[in-house]
């Protein structure tokens, strides 16, 4: 059954509800375990290359499989994959919980990454499912909220569990959610799905798999090896090789998982284009801004998370009231990407060049760029997800996720490395990091402007 009607579903509000909880929990876990680290290090003999697989087996898996799981949600159905994506998720947290040895806890860690996926897809693509065209901003806008809850909620509540029990807890806390998720889905959540029930595209989904593990793999392990070693220059080699036979088997299979001509319309590439560039900034500008609070403040690693919040309260404030979408309804599309990027811009440039030797330009800052997020990041994966048919919508979800995740990681590594090269070129740390922001800000501007040139002409040709 479609779960779309003309007045929208009549519990399409507590619905949304179960599944922004369970995307924070998905969410949660992609930061949760930092603070664990020197706990696992002492109690499971954790070597430094265990940590890095504990942390990234979520993350690699998770973003490879977001366009398949996406896929997947379309063609089976978004409810049984979120079902699918809550069981694996709190069966993985249980065997990571109890893990007796760092196998086990990178084999859980994989495990969750699966779940993680299915529910990154399939909460967007049912959101868009049961609300009415006129109240899937406001619905996106709060589902926005949820992201940047779960960025800044990561930290302080692995911290807050870590001083009262052990290190398995920050794991077993997702088991309820979990449960309590689960029920919630099979007594409320309508079963939609595409209804033509393409052909599943199990080449395509193999490929897109291996060839976005393989990039985020890569910019991962760029700052750890060094950009020209041979393992990330094999790494990305694979990536652009495979991705590239993934265009080319989407361009000529009659079923497409990703159907390509969708960069043809101008609204779809001008929000990719906004994505990307925004990530991009927001990523390697937030990695730059934890070691500024760290080395150049002088800040402890959960007063430095602490004051990152200001940023995430602001998104949760400004969406949760509804501020952002009637800015949105006001400004149309275009105009509120533009508006919203040039907030995060001018952010970025505050906590680069307002008062670096105090908190007081940093906060100014995060104010700035939480309010740009709150109006632009909505706008964006609206922009997105109406781009793309009805039925197709987990793969919409999916490739919205991709674009995030391949932007943030981007970002990391090319912010990373104009503070490597700024350090070593005899500048301070400060400069360096300061330098970096810089970039992030050009770069979250242009995007913005970008985007909006290009939803703009699309609107008109439209009219």
């Amino acid at each position: 059954m479609s779960a779309s009607t003309s007045s929208g579903h009549p519990q399409r509000w507590l619905i949304l509800g179960v599944i922004c909880l369970a995307q924070l929990t998905v969410l949660l876990d992609n930061t949760v375990l930092n603070v664990a680290i020197p706990s696992l290090t002492r109690e499971l003999h954790a070597a430094t290359s265990d940590i890095q697989w504990m942390i990234n087996a979520y993350s690699l898996v998770q973003s490879g499989l977001l366009l398949a799981a996406g896929s997947a949600a379309d063609r089976y159905g978004r409810k049984k994959m979120l079902v699918a994506g809550l069981a694996l998720f709190g069966t993985g947290s249980l065997v990571a919980g109890l893990a007796g040895s760092t196998g086990q806890l990178i084999a859980a860690r994989a495990g969750m990454g699966i779940g993680g996926a299915l529910l990154m897809t399939t909460t967007l693509a049912v959101a868009m499912q049961i609300f009415t065209p006129e109240e899937q901003p406001k619905s996106i806008a709060i589902w926005s909220a949820v992201n940047a809850l779960g960025f800044a909620g990561g930290p302080l509540i692995g911290g807050f569990v870590l001083n009262h029990f052990w290190w398995g807890a920050i794991f077993l806390i997702n088991i309820p959610v979990a449960v309590l998720g689960t029920v919630a889905v099979v007594a409320l959540v309508p079963e939609s799905k595409n209804p033509r029930g393409d052909r599943p595209d199990l080449l395509g989904a193999l490929l897109s798999t291996l060839g976005m593990a393989s990039l985020v793999y890569a910019i991962i392990s760029g700052p750890v090896h060094g950009w020209t070693s041979p393992r990330v220059l094999a790494l990305a080699a694979v990536a652009v090789v495979v991705l590239s036979l993934f265009a080319w088997w989407e361009s000529r299979v009659a079923e497409p998982m990703l159907d390509l001509h969708f960069f043809r319309d101008r609204r779809f590439t001008g929000a990719v284009a906004g994505v990307v560039l925004l990530m991009f900034g927001m990523g390697g500008a937030l990695f730059l801004l934890t070691q500024h609070l760290q080395f150049v403040l002088g800040y402890g690693p959960l007063e430095a998370g602490l004051r990152t919040a200001p940023l995430a309260l602001t998104v949760v404030l400004l969406n949760f009231t509804g501020l952002s979408a009637k800015c949105s309804g006001r400004l149309g599309t275009p105009a509120s990407i533009a508006l919203g990027m040039a907030l995060m811009s001018a952010g970025l440039v505050a906590i680069a060049e307002v008062d670096s030797g105090g908190y007081a330009g940093t906060l100014l800052g995060l104010l700035l760029i939480g309010a740009g997020c709150a109006v632009a990041n909505p706008a964006m994966a609206h922009a997105i997800m109406s781009a793309i048919p009805p039925e197709k919508a987990g793969v919409g979800a999916g490739l919205n996720g991709t674009l995030a995740e391949f932007g943030n990681g981007l970002g990391v590594a090319v912010l990373g490395a104009v503070l490597s090269s700024s350090v070593a070129s005899g500048r301070s740390l400060s400069a360096g990091l300061g330098a970096g922001q810089l970039v992030g800000a050009v770069a979250v501007l242009l995007g913005g402007l970008l985007a909006a040139v290009l939803l703009r002409r699309a609107e008109r040709v439209a009219a």
